[in-house]
């Protein structure tokens, strides 16, 4: 990785002049002009597993684009089903409430071992299992306040990605009080589905935002997708600006959601647990990763974060196509050399 110092910052209004390839629709379902005649760039705005999400797709029938991004959709609420900790009778649900699953859904045999994979190669910096942490966490944010170490130590004993058996067949999950999340790894799956979707109804050219980012083809000026990436302290800048071809991209932060604390310590206390001590990780602000599928840029976005800058390396570095950008709580960056901005 290679230290940049004058990283620089992007206001929205700023992006929003950068040219064509960036989008920034909010409307339920909207369609406007591309700048290549006979073109329609068509945007439709929801919410899915835990996330806003915009789906623009590019094409000369607008009635094409429609019922491609409405597939989409309706294959995003068939994951919410099975992957959402929000919905009590979807799979993950009940398996941290059973401890154990029947017949489970592709979608989550897929997920659960493509998360265990990322744990292995990551040493546990990514883990699956730190539910037990988020719920302890959360109640404490209730009464307003953080959970002490006693409960912290508690949580930990819970957490460990090994207590997952995984058969096509059945996952059961080992030990006492051991709950998943996917909230790692399914908006990638989701976005990565979504492309799949759109590209089986004869889309060629999308930019999907399922909370992580996926891409096909180019935008309606023929260049490469741009996708802003949030500034860790300016709630209204975008720090850099990605250039997706080919590749996906997600974004973890310490600004998402917040634990205790107020002022210089608002970002101390988040929703990035490092399993083995049961706190924040100290050292990085926000982690982006560029690769070649969203749930692969999504997973490790979370694993660098909580293994810092040289084992966060060594991770990117032994997966092909892996690039990331990291930003310091200091404020200083770091990138690694084909990192798309």
């Amino acid at each position: 990785m290679a230290l940049e110092s004058n990283q620089p910052r992007f206001t929205r209004r700023k992006v929003l002049t950068l040219g064509a390839g960036y989008l920034f629709l909010r409307n339920p379902m909207a369609t406007t002009i591309a700048a290549e005649p006979g073109l329609r760039n068509v945007t439709k705005t929801s919410h899915a597993l835990g996330s806003a999400v915009s789906l623009t797709v590019i094409h000369r029938d607008t009635a094409v684009a429609e019922a491609a991004i409405d597939a989409a959709f309706r294959e995003l609420d068939l994951i919410e089903n099975v992957m959402s900790i929000y919905r009590p009778e979807s799979q993950i649900s009940r398996l941290n409430r059973d401890g154990e699953l029947d017949a489970p859904d592709p979608r989550l045999l897929a997920v659960l071992k493509f998360a265990s994979q990322v744990s292995a190669r990551s040493n546990g910096a990514f883990d699956m299992t730190v539910q037990p942490l988020w719920q302890i966490f959360h109640r404490a944010k209730q009464r307003n306040d953080l959970p002490d170490e006693a409960e912290i130590a508690e949580a930990i004993e819970k957490v460990n990605w090994k207590q997952v058996r995984i058969s096509d067949s059945s996952i059961s999950l080992e030990g006492k009080g051991t709950a998943i999340t996917l909230n790692g790894v399914a908006q990638g799956y989701a976005a990565d589905r979504v492309k799949e979707i759109l590209s089986g109804a004869g889309i060629t050219d999308a930019l999907i935002d399922c909370g992580e980012i996926n891409a096909l083809g180019k935008s309606s000026d023929n260049v490469p997708w741009k996708v802003g990436i949030q500034h860790p302290r300016e709630e209204d800048a975008f720090i850099s600006i990605a250039r997706l071809s080919g590749r996906c991209l997600a974004t973890s932060g310490d600004y998402a959601t917040h634990f205790g604390g107020s002022g210089g310590d608002a970002f101390r206390w988040n929703h990035l647990f490092d399993p083995k001590t049961g706190k924040s990780p100290e050292l990085l602000a926000s982690v982006s990763v560029a690769a070649n599928t969203a749930m692969e840029a999504d997973a490790l976005s979370t694993a660098v974060f909580v293994a810092g800058i040289d084992r966060g390396r060594e991770l990117i570095e032994s997966y092909s196509g892996a690039e990331a950008l990291l930003v310091l709580k200091n404020g200083r960056t770091l990138t690694t050399k084909g990192f798309p901005c």
